[in-house]
């Protein structure tokens, strides 16, 4: 788990619940423990709350488009909280694990 955390890059912009990558890394030796078993406790019962689902869009003006007005001059932008994304990565790596394991990639 602490891996995960210390591959966040810093400098990104954090989503609803405010959490800088940065501070994340800064407390990760205090909160390691209980947030493995909180991410373990997820996965096992297959439920994520709620409040790591939310996210923030941004729009972000696309650089050279003569025409502002338009929607395609424009990036949309999802902000995601950082606890979410500590999830996703733990289960984009078992998912990677289990696939090899399995032999399920050329």
């Amino acid at each position: 788990m602490s891996n995960l955390i210390t591959e966040l890059l810093n400098g990104k912009a954090p989503g609803p619940d405010s959490i800088l990558n940065k501070i994340l890394k800064i407390v990760l030796l205090l909160i390691a423990q209980k947030l493995a078993q909180a991410v373990h406790q997820c996965l096992e019962s297959g439920i994520i709350p709620t409040c790591l689902k939310e996210l923030i869009t941004i729009a972000l003006c696309k650089e050279g488009k003569k025409d502002y007005s338009l929607p395609g001059s424009y990036q949309l932008i999802a902000l995601e909280n950082t606890l979410a994304k500590v999830i996703e990565k733990r289960v984009a790596d078992m998912m990677a694990a289990a696939a090899e394991r399995h032999e399920l990639l050329p």
